[in-house]
């Protein structure tokens, strides 16, 4: 064995700034920040509420038409910790949350894009999401599927203004640098099939209990996912549908296969009674959460996030999370998530809470800016 090279200091300087110069690293140094022991990221907990959004997204109401002066009149949710980085629009590295408005008699013109995206619907009603010429008439607390390509448009033809939350995997699809964007050539979609023709069809077994087997498969053949659907399993659940993590959970499926409604997005809907508080656990995955009833707080990573009925809040990756109902009627979260995409990839990992019988310390109190 030939006997290893002493340098001065001097000459260690010179290579490593010789290497810098040529674009070179040596791994030997760097391989802790390539490699980590455990998921690294900067995506941090936040929380929206409600009547702040709403009261900007009424304004635009005043500022723009949609298919006039912008393609869709939404205000997003900007994660403070992510527009450091100039990641505009994230509400995780992944995940993008925007809130659309309507107002009466509106459109919004048909396009597709390599996104996938789902609608949440907040308020209104006698609006509706066309998807490849289909129909499907919104209610609150409805689901509605726009899969990555298919042609989509909204139209309004109530008489209040009309709230949904667009949920997309624009972080994702932009760090793959695959996003795509076309309008159709006109302003609507010839419209082909029967409206809500797909909802009545399979609505029946577009759900399954959280954690049950599912099977890989795209597009779903359904777009609309009814919560009072939604709501009437959640209540049939029993105690052993209880799960320790996220209380009485059902994930939106694909009918056709079991598999997720959506190839890259994740959707679930939670319940949790009067009192109850969820053990602390967290996975690879990040979600975007919406509070549809309910009053309550998460535990996040030690931080309280206090949240009521329509509020919105960010669970990062590989964070520990537990949920609380403090109110008198049971609570609702609907929340949207990159799991599909971990899970294809082989990613998906969960660890659960083990000190203190499960539920973390409180240290410190999230306080929103509600100033409007």
């Amino acid at each position: 064995m030939s006997k290893k090279e002493v340098f001065t200091q001097a000459q260690l300087d010179q290579y490593y700034d010789g290497m810098k110069k040529e674009h070179l690293g040596p791994l030997w140094y760097d391989l802790g920040h390539m490699v980590t022991k455990e998921p690294v990221h900067d995506v941090k907990p936040y929380l929206w509420k409600w009547k702040t959004i709403r009261a900007y997204a009424l304004t635009a109401g005043d500022l723009l038409e949609p298919g006039k002066d912008a393609e869709r009149r939404v205000v997003y949710l900007q994660n403070p910790s992510l527009v450091e980085r100039g990641l505009i629009g994230y509400g995780t590295h992944t995940l993008y949350a925007g809130i659309q408005l309507l107002m009466p008699g509106e459109s919004a013109p048909s396009h597709h894009h390599s996104q996938s995206a789902i609608r949440f619907v907040i308020e209104g009603e006698q609006a509706y999401t066309a998807v490849n010429g289909e129909k499907t008439y919104m209610e609150r607390g409805d689901m509605i599927l726009t899969p990555a390509w298919t042609w989509h448009e909204h139209k309004h033809e109530g008489t209040e203004p009309m709230f949904w939350m667009d949920g997309l995997d624009v972080g994702l699809v932009r760090t793959l640098a695959a996003s795509f964007f076309e309008p159709y050539e006109e302003e609507s979609y010839p419209m082909e099939a029967p409206e809500n023709y797909s909802t009545k069809q399979f609505s029946m077994g577009a759900f399954k209990k959280l954690n049950e087997e599912k099977a890989p498969g795209y597009p779903s053949p359904i777009f609309g996912y009814k919560f009072e659907r939604v709501k009437y399993l959640l209540d049939q659940m029993t105690e052993e549908d209880n799960d320790p993590f996220d209380a009485y959970a059902i994930e939106y499926i694909n009918p056709a296969t079991g598999g997720s409604a959506d190839s890259r997005i994740g959707t679930m809907m939670q319940k949790l009674i009067p009192g109850q508080h969820t053990k602390a656990h967290r996975h690879v995955h990040s979600a975007i959460y919406h509070v549809l009833e309910g009053t309550g707080y998460t535990v996040i990573d030690g931080q309280k996030f206090e949240w009521e009925k329509g509020d919105f809040f960010i669970l990062p990756p590989w964070s520990y999370h537990e949920h609380v109902n403090t109110g008198s009627e049971d609570v609702f979260l609907f929340s949207f998530n990159d799991k599909p995409v971990m899970e294809k990839l082989e990613l998906e990992f969960s660890e659960e809470y083990k000190e203190n019988n499960g539920q973390q310390t409180v240290e410190s109190t999230f306080v929103p800016n509600t100033d409007v």
